[in-house]
């Protein structure tokens, strides 16, 4: 049964598909994993196990009736603790909302259940996705199955570390400033933010406007991204963002590479610090796409203006506007970090916030530019490996201590505001046995672009091998 926990999903699901793999002993297998690994890694904070148990029992019967069971037959999957499970808590990471639970399921998870995946249970993630490390006063700490003692990233930390365990072969994410290409950087596994409206994140329970937060699939190889994708895109009258079905196929497209692709490689963006050994692996790995594109790579010398206060000061803006109504009658109960964010949201003014779109229109001008020359952007995912599972962020790299808290994290927010569909590939190992994360940026509406570059590179680098059970001490 060990066998089964870092099958892909693609090939988990034809099995089941074609009789030669019943769902109930996967979703028996997963749950011993959980039950077993769980305590350590801290991914799942609430499951549903005898519901999916029951559910990969009447999937079962199903196929035996000879109905069709789905492109995702009985497929166990977590769902992010920002994204809704009908009878299941959405705590949101946060104890004001600890006993909340959900009415029904998010369009994106009724999508994944009715092409016949299971949800399994919820996964955990720092207060209302706060950080780029997962820990919360309601649930603790989750941690990375290459070390313990490191976190698996954030804010879908839970949902990576489940993906890198072995736990589930699916998860859902969602990205706001890098929050599913950060753990799956520091996971080693596939993570992609689509375009903004690509896949719905509807129904809402506040209807936001900021545009920056993405939902997206963490997997472990690329072909079960894009049959993630297959199963969630297209319209949602619960969501006015909701973008068109593409009108195709992801898994169809996905050996129709096209030729003489126009690639570009930016190591800083114009402004980020990196550490040594990180950019040494990045570099060997867009060498590697180069080769398996037979294109060459030009630098990108342009550099982006870093908009990084821009993204943190709208994000916190709304998310005061979001919280105002609990804000002061649970003022003990938040963390303090989140507590300080949503006071210096308040305090923006108009004027603030006018300045920041401005920014992030030229930003938005800047990237433009860069794809009327050129199809795909690579830069690193992230500018270090894992830091501590307990946090903080890194405020030095490389020896020289960080100008903004959000070069922690530079490579990432730009293309939230931009809208821009980003991914994230294993570009190796650190000398302490760490994923390296390599970023694919494409045009807007490109996500068939991403995965067919990023199975491209996969075909001449697998992600394998992964940890088959936690490595380190906490």
């Amino acid at each position: 049964m060990a066998a089964l926990a870092f099958e892909p999903a693609h090939a988990l699901a034809a099995a089941i598909r074609r009789g030669e793999l019943a769902a109930v002993e996967l979703m028996e297998a997963t749950l011993e994993r959980i039950s077993r690994l769980n305590p350590t890694l801290n991914a799942f904070v609430a499951l549903r196990a005898e519901e999916a148990l029951a559910d990969a029992r009447a999937l079962g019967e199903r196929i035996a009736r000879g109905d069709d069971p789905g492109p995702l037959a009985g497929l166990p999957f977590g769902v992010k603790d920002l994204e809704d499970v009908a009878g299941l808590p959405t705590t949101y990471g946060s104890v004001p909302f600890r006993t909340h639970v959900a009415a029904r399921d998010s369009t994106q998870v009724a999508r994944l259940r009715r092409a016949g995946a299971i949800p399994v249970g919820k996964t955990n993630t720092p207060e209302f996705g706060y950080t780029a490390f997962t820990k919360n006063r309601v649930f603790g700490v989750t941690r990375n199955p290459w070390n313990v003692s490191r976190t698996p990233g954030g804010s879908s930390g839970g949902s990576a570390a489940a993906i890198a365990g072995g736990l589930v072969p699916l998860a859902t994410a969602s990205d706001g400033g890098g929050s599913i290409r950060i753990p799956a950087s520091f996971s080693g596994a596939f993570g992609l933010k689509p375009t903004f409206g690509r896949v719905s994140r509807g129904p809402f329970g506040f209807r936001d406007w900021v545009d920056v937060v993405c939902y997206g699939p963490l997997t472990r190889t690329v072909a079960d991204a894009a049959l993630f994708l297959d199963a969630v895109v297209g319209p949602d009258p619960h969501d006015p963002d909701a973008l068109p079905h593409p009108g195709y196929s992801y898994v169809a497209r996905l050996d129709e590479l096209p030729g003489d692709l126009r690639v570009a490689y930016s190591p800083t963006l114009g402004y980020a610090r990196v550490e040594p050994e990180v950019r040494r692996a990045v570099e060997d790995a867009v060498a590697v796409l180069g080769r398996s594109l037979g294109r060459p790579v030009d630098l990108l010398t342009q550099p982006l203006r870093d908009t990084g206060a821009a993204w943190s000061s709208l994000c916190a803006f709304e998310q005061h506007a979001q919280l105002q109504p609990w804000i002061e009658t649970h003022r003990d109960e938040w963390g303090h970090a989140f507590l300080r964010s949503l006071h210096f949201g308040q305090r923006l003014t108009t004027a603030d916030i006018g300045r920041c779109q401005r920014e992030r229109l030229q930003l938005s001008e800047e990237v433009a530019a860069i794809f009327e020359r050129y199809d795909l952007l690579l830069t690193p995912t992230m500018p270090t490996t894992a830091f501590g599972a307990n946090g903080p962020m890194p405020a030095i790299i490389d020896g020289e201590p960080l100008t903004s808290a959000m070069h922690a994290l530079a490579f990432t927010y730009p293309f939230n505001l931009t809208g821009h569909p980003a991914a994230t590939v294993r570009a190796g190992l650190s000398g302490d046995g760490l994923p390296i994360g390599l970023q694919l940026v494409a045009d807007r509406g490109r996500e068939d672009l991403l995965l067919q570059v990023a199975r491209a590179y996969e075909r001449v680098r697998p992600f394998d091998p992964w940890p088959g059970e936690p490595r380190g001490t906490a």
